[in-house]
């Protein structure tokens, strides 16, 4: 068994001990931008011969160019591209239809979602990955008012929160409603603090004063805290560890930060990012936002 992986772990240690976990998956990955945590996974991964690698994304050039790098790296590799607007549900819909009609791939192993939620095809054990944050800290879902009295009362930190926790609420509403019938598992996992493309348009000299204050008003211990930023060499190893580490299991629907399930004790996470009761509530609100019930 390989040392326990903790936060100074990189993607190559992971691919390393999980090429035979790795080898002949299909992976679907979201938000592959070739200088994003997405686009750094599915390179990193690339070498350890999947069946192939399906990436999603609005940017018709930005896939294009991160297929190509993977392609050219990896000569050996299936990579497939699918045009896809994450924020337009219709998109979404006809995106999953896509996917489903492709007969040479029938089965999708492993879906990670660095941007938006898509569907995922059967598979005999299928993963989701849904990638959060330990913003998370700085709000819980707000039910009455999700939309801010319409932007009135809008916080940009608060609804990054709400955001954050909402992805980790979905993931254990999957684990809870698909885990036992289907055998999926889900997780939701914090990268860590990365520099890449996402914030390029902030002035982090304000925003993390900003966001500094933001915690300190919350009691937030990561108000009095140095940030700590990860290359992206280890801030996508989480994503290979939620993705592919098979001791996982008995944690299904798990938090993940540094390659190990979070302890709440020891790691920022909010109650009211892993409560069923939440998770169940924001199950019920989506579906009757998107005007559709999911029974499994």
């Amino acid at each position: 068994m390989p040392a326990p992986y903790n936060t100074n772990t990189t993607t190559d240690e992971l691919v390393a001990d999980y090429t035979p976990l790795i080898k002949d998956k299909v992976i679907l990955t979201t938000g592959i931008s070739s200088d994003s945590l997405g686009g750094f996974f599915v390179q990193s991964i690339a070498k350890a011969q999947p069946a192939w690698l399906i990436l999603a994304a609005r940017n018709a050039d930005k896939l294009s160019k991160t297929a190509y790098e993977i392609t050219t790296a990896n000569p050996e590799i299936k990579v497939r591209t699918l045009q896809v607007d994450l924020e337009c549900l219709k998109s979404v819909c006809d995106a999953a239809t896509k996917v489903n009609s492709w007969d040479d791939i029938p089965v999708i192993d492993v879906l990670v979602n660095n941007a938006g939620i898509m569907a995922i095809v059967k598979s005999k054990e299928p993963r989701v990955v849904v990638v959060s944050s330990d913003g998370h800290r700085l709000n819980p879902f707000r039910f009455d008012d999700y939309n801010f009295d319409g932007g009135k009362v809008y916080n940009r930190w608060y609804a990054y929160g709400q955001s954050k926790t909402a992805n980790m609420l979905f993931a254990i509403s999957l684990a809870q409603k698909l885990g036992m019938k289907y055998n999926l598992q889900a997780y939701s996992l914090h990268p860590g603090v990365i520099w890449t493309n996402l914030g390029g348009h902030l002035d982090w000299s304000v925003e993390f004063a900003e966001l500094n204050n933001a915690d300190k008003s919350l009691g937030n211990r990561e108000g009095w805290k140095e940030f700590d930023a990860k290359p992206l060499e280890r801030g996508a190893a989480t994503h290979i560890y939620a993705a592919f580490d098979p001791s996982l299991k008995a944690n299904n629907g798990a938090y993940l930060i540094d390659c190990h399930v979070a302890d709440p004790l020891v790691d920022t996470v909010k109650p009211w990012a892993t409560s069923r009761f939440e998770a169940e509530r924001l199950w019920r609100l989506s579906e009757k936002l998107v005007g559709q019930e999911f029974s499994y």
